[in-house]
């Protein structure tokens, strides 16, 4: 299933209109720790998996990345990454993450931001990725924390005065859809397990250097007081891995 919400007009003026479609990578309340999961780019060819606005391609073309190629399934999201581009070094392609389809080593590091809970099949994923690496190359992930993910409703569970009592866990080892409620449309995602991400990895061949679950910074609690939050459970789950030498 290839979901492409963001081509529906009211679910793209929602997304609009968000902190992190606005102010960019300074408004993503996890991007302080990707950023320093990021390897070396100067030098380095890159492909963004789920590009959206093209944050993280004009990012490490910043950070002197050889070039970048952006994907996307979304003309909308492709259309506003190109208006707030220019940069003859990034190139933007409508290509769905399932239908990925390059040539062995083509690439030195391959991100994807919170766009892969969007995607079924995770482990094929991850082979198509490690082939398109070089040697040594980088893949740099975020998901929807499976903590999150586990119970399709993704909304705290409420008190008689509607303060936030807890949230709730259910169905953690029920990998699959969940259909959940996301800018005020229906939303498939998928869940799987924290062992699942990190296995289908690891089955690929990568070796796993770095694990995170992010907190938001003393920066953004100070900026967004309602992200405080945040710190009573995990909403993302990073991994950076690398592929072994050939």
């Amino acid at each position: 299933m290839k979901q492409n919400k963001y081509d529906e007009p009211g679910f793209f003026a929602n997304y609009s209109t968000m902190s992190r479609s606005i102010g960019g990578l300074d408004a993503a309340g996890e991007w302080h720790v990707l950023r320093e999961m990021l390897p070396e780019l100067s030098g380095k060819r890159v492909l963004d998996l789920g590009c959206g606005f093209g944050w993280h391609c004009r990012y490490v073309r910043e950070q002197q990345a050889s070039s970048v190629v952006g994907i996307d399934l979304s003309d909308n999201m492709l259309d506003r990454a190109r208006a707030l581009t220019n940069d003859a070094g990034i190139e933007y392609r409508n290509c769905a993450i399932e239908d990925l389809a390059f040539q062995p080593g083509e690439f030195d590091v391959v991100l994807s931001s919170l766009a892969l809970h969007y995607v079924e099949d995770f482990s094929s994923v991850c082979r198509t990725v490690y082939e398109a690496l070089a040697a040594g190359g980088s893949f740099v992930l975020s998901a929807e924390h499976p903590v999150f993910t586990a119970f399709a409703a993704q909304d705290w569970h409420y008190g008689p005065n509607g303060e936030k009592l807890h949230w709730p866990v259910d169905g953690y080892y029920s990998e699959g859809a969940r259909e959940t409620n996301f800018l005020g449309h229906d939303v498939v995602k998928y869940h799987r397990t924290v062992a699942s991400y990190l296995n289908s990895l690891i089955e690929a061949g990568f070796r796993i250097k770095e694990l995170s679950e992010p907190q938001p910074s003393q920066e953004m609690l100070a900026e967004y007081p309602d992200m405080k939050d945040e710190l009573r459970r995990p909403m993302f789950l990073m991994i950076a891995a690398v592929k072994s030498g050939d």
